[in-house]
């Protein structure tokens, strides 16, 4: 309950009072003219994707701005939940909703980047230097420790020293075709990002 004095009432019913007849005069402010705010994301490009932080693997709808031209620079302007994905239903966590935040962060790493053994620096390096340098690498330790026979002499094929850890965003497909690839190759430490 709000304690007034007797002339802070006065003072409000009369000014109260006076505002009213005045506007019962005639005497009213100009009329308002109202307009309709353009909708933020009428211009944009919506763009389905899956969140990268965990496990779940919740849909996301991205809108950006930029047609794509020659000399214009796409930007994301707004991140939500996919209200048509069957994980999620346009649901986010806290990480999901800030995602606008991870991608316009000024220390977002853009390309692969490595450290020669012994360096204490980072270097840029492009995509296929990444991929050739991870091949070569895996094929080296492959070579090395493949194991083709036991003790008892029979025929087991297995890379023990190397292990896989597939995405849980993926696909069904995806996920046998990426289980199929790495057994061929005699992998046994092979886990989903799902049990993570």
């Amino acid at each position: 309950m709000v304690q007034m004095s007797r002339r802070q009432f006065l003072q409000i019913t009369g000014t109260t009072l006076a505002g009213s007849s005045l506007a019962l005069l005639g005497f009213a402010p100009t009329d308002a003219l109202a307009e309709v705010r353009q909708y933020k994301l009428s211009r944009t490009t919506e763009t389905r994707n899956t969140c990268p932080y965990c496990s779940v693997g919740c849909g996301i709808l991205m809108y950006g701005l930029g047609d794509g031209a020659k000399n214009a620079t796409s930007s994301i302007i707004h991140i939500e939940g996919d209200p048509d994905h069957p994980v999620n239903r346009g649901t986010l966590c806290p990480k999901g909703a800030s995602l606008i935040d991870f991608i316009h962060s000024p220390g977002r790493l853009l390309a692969p980047e490595y450290r020669a053994p012994g360096d204490d620096k980072w270097q840029k390096i492009s995509w296929n230097d990444a991929l050739d340098k991870i091949a070569r690498l895996m094929k080296q330790d492959r070579d090395a420790n493949f194991i083709e026979k036991n003790e008892a002499g029979a025929t087991v094929n297995r890379w023990l020293t190397t292990g896989m850890l597939a995405a849980s965003a993926s696909t069904n497909e995806v996920g046998y075709l990426t289980h199929k690839t790495v057994r061929s190759m005699g992998m046994l430490a092979f886990d989903n990002q799902a049990r993570v």
